[in-house]
């Protein structure tokens, strides 16, 4: 029998206390801060999944990636990858085991909440010009107005080019914005509910000013704004119909704080995920298993198209992986196991009758945890196994990594989903993860860089230390 302990000693031992990493440990402060800054320099980079999949793609080939080829036969060691469809990456290192042994994979999305132009979007009215949008995924549409935005997109013309642009980046570039009602005529708006403070059909975004010089032109307003864009980017009105463009905040990533422990900005849902992700598949050498980093896209609006992981081109690729070798993709799939990146919202002491203070998860705390998301009773949830929790939370407590584990928020107020069960669909065990944010799918989110680093060395781990 063991000694009998005594109250203190049963405190000490017993009782599950979670702590703020960074307030133990100056080093890892001063090695979140560093990590940070390349973060950073990436989300300024990549404020649509385009930018996030071509900035990805520049890292992976400085790092010495090859373009896969399918029907090629791989080497352990050897770094391969590929773009889907110009929104999706996948990264892969080679591992010493056969694939049917399994993969190691971790995957975050790049795509994040935000403004797109219809197809016909340019109008003018009373001398002034204006696109029309229509909202992309999860967004509260009050948080858009009388805030500087900028433009980002991809024109194809009608012989078959294309050019990408983005305005409103530079400081010297003109930005954007959608208008609001001043307070003194506000009285009626005032009665909405909050989810209808600006409505859908009043993010319009406001463009220009300055007419042709022809009194007989109707439209001219209009006009002088489509001059301007075909002057700079050879295009017409109807080849809005063939273009993705997107409206974003147009602001750069700052450190929060007068200590400057966190971070502002716009996409850290999920690029908060991605860029660690991306960085721990690049720095990987000769792992056990194969690793393979997914930066997927549309997790936003339901993981739906080609692009996004209801589609099958993330395992179309490791079945041809193992077909190449002449390996079963089946055994394989049942082998591997997945980490599924995804943010979740950190306990915000401002609005805490939405959270469950017990089952939070904090920002400063560590990666986060969660058995199962979904909303109230664990509707559309992957729900994953004690064992996995255990071999992935014992591998970081061995080597030191903070973490926490817990919940969205109360649980009848909402919930929210990942991709975790697209993967586990496949087979595939899957445990998600992820970076506490505060102001989540706001055009200003904020995360703690302790947690970015955090999630950074708990990828690594995973990645390299794959068998254990």
């Amino acid at each position: 029998m063991s000694e009998k302990l005594t109250a203190k000693q049963a405190a000490e031992q017993l009782l599950y206390k979670p702590e703020y990493a960074a307030d133990k440990s100056a080093d890892v402060k001063e090695k979140a801060a560093a990590f940070a800054e390349g973060y950073k320099a990436f989300l300024n980079a990549a404020k649509t999944e385009r930018e996030a999949a071509a900035a990805s793609e520049k890292l992976l080939l400085e790092a010495g990636y090859e373009k896969f080829e399918p029907k090629k036969t791989y080497a352990p060691g050897q770094k391969i990858y590929f773009v889907q469809e110009h929104k999706a990456v996948v990264a892969a290192t080679i591992g010493r085991k056969s694939f049917e042994e399994g993969f190691r994979l971790v995957i975050a999305h790049i795509d994040s909440p935000r403004l797109d132009l219809r197809p016909n979007p340019l109008y003018e009215a009373n001398h002034l010009s204006y696109f029309k949008t229509h909202y992309y995924g999860g967004i509260r549409k009050y948080q858009w107005g009388t805030m500087p935005l900028a433009i980002h997109g991809v024109f194809t013309r009608a012989d078959g080019s294309s050019v990408s642009f983005a305005v409103g980046e530079d400081e010297n570039d003109p930005v954007f914005c959608i208008t609001d009602l001043l307070p003194h005529l506000g009285a009626e708006q005032n009665d909405r509910k909050l989810s209808e403070g600006i409505k859908a059909e009043e993010l319009n975004v406001l463009i220009g000013s300055d007419a042709v010089e022809d009194a007989d032109i109707k439209e001219a307003v209009k006009l002088n704004t489509l001059m301007l864009l075909h002057e700079k980017y050879g295009i017409t009105e109807r080849d809005f119909t063939r273009a993705e463009i997107e409206v974003v905040p147009a602001h750069k990533a700052r450190d929060v704080g007068f200590d400057r422990s966190m971070v502002g900005g716009y996409g850290h849902d999920d690029r908060v995920d991605a860029y660690p992700a991306l960085m721990a598949e690049i720095e990987t050498k000769d792992p056990v298993h194969t690793t393979v980093c997914v930066l997927t896209d549309k997790e936003e609006i339901g993981s739906d198209g080609v692009t996004g992981m209801q589609s099958m081109y993330v395992f179309h690729f490791m079945q041809l992986l193992c077909r190449a070798a002449g390996q079963d993709d089946i055994l394989a799939f049942q082998n591997s196991v997945c980490l599924s990146a995804d943010v979740t919202a950190a306990y915000d002491p401002s609005w805490a009758n939405a959270f469950e203070p017990q089952n939070g998860t904090y920002a400063g705390r560590g990666v986060a945890f969660f058995k199962y998301t979904g909303s109230r009773g664990k509707s559309s949830a992957s729900d994953a196994s004690a064992e996995l929790v255990g071999d992935i939370t014992c591998l970081l407590d061995a080597n030191g990594v903070a973490w926490q584990i817990g919940e969205l928020g109360r649980l009848d107020l909402g919930g929210g989903g990942t991709i975790a069960k697209y993967v586990a669909n496949r087979g595939i065990p899957v445990l998600d993860i992820g970076v506490p944010v505060l102001s989540m799918h706001s055009p200003f989110e904020v995360i703690h860089k302790t947690d970015l680093y955090m999630a950074y060395r708990t990828f690594s781990l995973f990645c390299q230390n794959a068998d254990e």
